[in-house]
C-alpha cells in the first residue's frame, strides 16, 4: 500500500487564544490536507477527547490525521498514523502495535538520525529545527539553510529518498530557499495557527510550495 505523505504539514499549537479544534478547522478549510495533533502536558482523556473532534473534521475534508507521541491513542481511535519524537518509543514498537498500512514519521536531527529511522522502517522525516522555535522544549541544534543542504546530499548520496519535512521556525519567506536544498515538504505550527487568517494563509502557502519543487526529489 503507497503512503501519500503532504508537502504541508501542520502541526497543532497549544494557546489559549485558539482552540485546537478550530485551528484544524481553519486549516482544512483552507485546503490543507495533513495535520499532526501535538499536545502536551495533558491529561490523556482530555487528550483523546481532541483527537477524537479534531479527527472528525480531517475525515470531513479528507485529510490526513496523525498524532505525535501517543501511539495508543493513535491506535484506539484509529488515526492515519503517528509522528515519534528522538525521545518516544521506537518505530519497530509503534509498528508493531499499529500495522504496516499506517504512517510512521520520525523526529531527525542528524543525517544517522535519518538512517536509523529508515532501517526501522519510518515513512517520512520531520527534519530540524531550521531555526529556534518556542513551539518546543528541549529544542535540538539549529540546522539552518547550510545544514539542510548538506544532509540532503548525504541522503542523495546513499540512496535514501524517504520524504524530508523540514521544520523548525519556518516562514513563507523560507519555502524557496528550503526546496532548494532537497527538501520534500514543509510542516509549520505557530504561524498558521496565530495567523488571523488561517485558512487564507494555508491557501498561499500551498501555491507557493505549488511553485516549488525538490531539487533531490520528484513529486510524489
Amino acid at each position: 500500500m503507497e503512503k501519500h505523505i503532504s508537502r504541508l504539514h501542520f502541526v497543532t499549537y497549544q494557546s489559549q487564544a485558539i482552540s485546537i479544534e478550530k485551528q484544524v478547522m481553519e486549516y482544512c478549510a483552507g485546503g490543507g490536507d495533513w495535520v499532526q495533533l501535538r499536545l502536551k502536558n495533558m491529561e490523556k482523556d482530555e487528550i483523546k477527547s481532541i483527537a477524537r473532534t479534531c479527527q472528525s473534521i480531517c475525515i470531513q475534508h479528507n485529510a490526513t490525521f496523525i498524532i505525535n507521541d501517543y501511539v495508543d491513542i493513535a491506535y484506539e481511535i484509529g488515526a492515519d498514523g503517528v509522528h515519534l519524537g528522538l525521545n518516544d518509543r521506537s518505530i519497530t514498537e509503534a509498528r508493531k502495535i499499529l500495522g504496516p498500512d499506517k504512517i510512521i514519521g520520525a523526529t531527525a536531527n542528524t543525517f544517522e538520525h535519518i538512517q536509523k529511522h529508515v532501517s526501522e522502517g519510518a515513512d517520512y522525516i520531520g527534519l530540524g529545527p531550521l531555526r529556534f522555535t518556542q513551539t518546543k522544549e528541549n529544542l535540538s541544534p539549529v540546522l539552518g539553510f547550510e545544514g539542510y543542504t548538506t544532509i540532503s546530499k548525504k541522503c542523495n548520496s546513499c540512496n535514501i529518498n524517504i520524504p524530508i519535512i523540514a521544520i523548525g521556525g519556518i516562514t513563507p519567506e523560507d519555502i524557496t530557499p528550503l526546496f532548494n536544498t532537497g527538501i520534500y515538504g514543509l510542516a509549520l505550527s505557530s504561524y498558521l495557527a496565530k495567523n488571523e487568517n488561517t485558512g487564507l494563509a494555508t491557501i498561499e502557502l500551498l501555491t507557493k510550495i505549488g511553485m516549488n519543487q525538490s531539487k533531490l526529489f520528484g513529486k510524489k
